[in-house]
């Protein structure tokens, strides 16, 4: 298993606890999840329609800003595994540090991967990864950036997991250019990572190949009508976009007091620099407050934001006796 957050098991494991006891930020989870809606019980009996569907992707190409060919997927992690697939394996570069899935996918599946730190290293690749706004640092691209790195590799793939919070970033609108793949997440901004649910916009030919690699009903009738519930609740995402940018500014405001300080993140995760990362996660987990920590890295710690009061009470807490 690759180094991920959410690996709360570990966490009981080692600090003992029950489940419920514990807040998990070790993910860029919001931990206000969209309200789930009342499911009509055909959605658990009967398989998924290709009308349902359909009305699943329409509301992507709505929420996304895209005429763009779509196609959900459970998650954007089976996404990332099937595009490795989509053509034959080449030379690949993953602009990193970034979320490891992508290099390791492309890997498994035959590629030559090179992860490089800047965006100018991309050129010249069969297939290029960029995950905007970056995962964990939060570095973000403009659209225009990325257009001029696409006309200089082969396929280029932007993973836009967590860019529901800055719409501006995103180059969905474009999807539809051949070689071209976004990838969108509902399981970060909405708070449904249980739902496995995520999307590919590309060109007609590129879907058409990833959905015969994907397989009839590649996600459940449950997740398309609470997906597609989502996405088009304009009114939720407007006001959940505000408070999650209030929040982080909150959470540093909270950490920094600490000592530590702000080396990125985005309004759904936030990261920070320490003297040992080591040692303040176990800090925190010791409180059963569980964070994220990188094995290339000794003093990066990366935190969700808290959701309840009641959440942010006990995080305010800890730090304060971190002081």
């Amino acid at each position: 298993m690759r180094d991920h957050g959410g690996n709360i098991d570990w966490a009981l494991q080692h600090f003992g606890g029950k489940p419920e006891q514990w807040i998990d930020l070790s993910t860029g989870i919001n931990r206000c999840p969209y309200p789930v809606p009342p499911i009509p019980e055909k959605h658990w009996q009967a398989l998924p329609t290709m009308a349902a569907l359909e009305e699943l992707h329409q509301a992507a190409q709505a929420a996304y800003r895209t005429k763009a060919p779509v196609l959900a997927t459970a998650g954007a992690q089976a996404a990332i595994q099937l595009i490795a697939h989509l053509t034959v394996p080449g030379e690949a570069r993953v602009l990193s540090p970034t979320y490891n899935e992508h290099a390791a996918a492309l890997r498994a599946s035959g590629w030559r991967v090179r992860e490089v730190e800047q965006l100018q290293d991309l050129r010249g690749a069969d297939i290029a990864v960029v995950v905007n706004p970056n995962n964990p640092d939060g570095r973000r691209h403009d659209p225009s950036d990325l257009a001029g790195v696409f006309s200089d590799v082969g396929r280029l793939v932007v993973d836009e997991s967590f860019a529901d919070t800055d719409p501006d970033v995103s180059i969905a609108s474009s999807a539809g250019r051949a070689g071209l793949l976004v990838l969108r997440s509902i399981g970060k901004f909405y708070g449904l990572a249980g739902l496995r649910l995520g999307f590919v916009l590309g060109c007609k030919d590129d879907v058409e190949k990833l959905s015969q690699l994907a397989g009839p009903w590649p996600v459940s009738g449950p997740a398309i009508h609470i997906g597609r519930c989502a996405l088009l609740d304009a009114e939720w995402a407007a006001a959940t976009t505000q408070r999650l940018k209030g929040d982080a500014d909150r959470l540093d405001r909270v950490v920094t007091r600490s000592g530590w300080k702000v080396a990125g993140g985005t309004p759904l995760f936030r990261l920070y620099l320490t003297e040992d990362s080591r040692a303040a996660q176990d800090r925190l987990g010791k409180v059963h407050i569980w964070s994220r920590i990188f094995p290339w890295s000794p003093h990066l710690v990366r935190l969700g934001l808290p959701g309840s009061e009641s959440e942010w009470d006990r995080v305010t807490s800890a730090f304060a006796r971190i002081e």
